[in-house]
């Protein structure tokens, strides 16, 4: 339930107060740059509570896979994704059209960013690799290793974004939106059917 939770509420509050802060471009700025406006504690809090609610998420997979392949390093790496988005929530980003300079906090806050980008697309492969030889989970295998694949191609193409000279750079907000809806749809994917096996009692199963 908290991965359902924690990706619905994310996506939905990025989207909506995106919407309704006045001179912010969904398209050119990062959804982190929404805790730079007048309630920017809004989207400060939104990476705090989905961080924690990820963080949750991750010991009850680390719960339902107690062995076999990816019983220890999946749940870890979920887990370090949920610290990830609580830490770089809690230190505001820097605005994007900044360039060569840096504060303590916009640092810290890049640092943890990078972090949880790069370890979406890792978790993908690891649970894939898990899920394409659990009976109970192939279902999952297919999405999964398109999600992996989406999401490398995508922080590819936003670190590529963030040059001033490239024609991608008045679109990086859009590119990190489009990774971002692929984890927590990933995210959302997995623990509704790690909830609906929980409430069947089924365990699971290797090959």
């Amino acid at each position: 339930m908290a991965g359902m939770v924690g990706s619905v509420l994310f996506v939905s509050v990025f989207t909506v107060y995106g919407w309704l802060c006045p001179g912010y471009s969904p398209t050119r700025m990062f959804v982190s740059e929404l805790s730079l406006g007048p309630y920017g504690w809004v989207q400060m809090l939104n990476f705090v509570l989905t961080g924690a609610l990820v963080l949750v998420f991750g010991r009850g997979l680390a719960a339902h896979f107690s062995t076999g392949a990816a019983s220890r390093a999946g749940p870890v790496l979920v887990q370090c994704m949920g610290v990830s988005l609580m830490v770089s929530g809690v230190f505001a980003t820097d605005p994007s059209a900044m360039f060569d300079q840096a504060s303590a906090h916009g640092l810290v806050h890049g640092i943890f960013g990078a972090l949880f980008f790069t370890l979406a697309p890792v978790s993908c492969f690891v649970f894939y690799r898990r899920f394409r030889s659990d009976r109970a989970w192939r279902p999952m295998a297919g999405w999964t290793l398109a999600a992996g694949v989406v999401l490398t191609l995508g922080v590819g193409l936003l670190k590529l974004s963030q040059q001033p000279g490239s024609g991608l750079f008045e679109w990086k907000g859009l590119v990190q939106r489009v990774i971002l809806v692929t984890v927590m749809a990933w995210i959302f994917a997995v623990a509704f059917r790690l909830r609906h096996r929980y409430r069947g009692g089924e365990p699971s199963l290797q090959a």
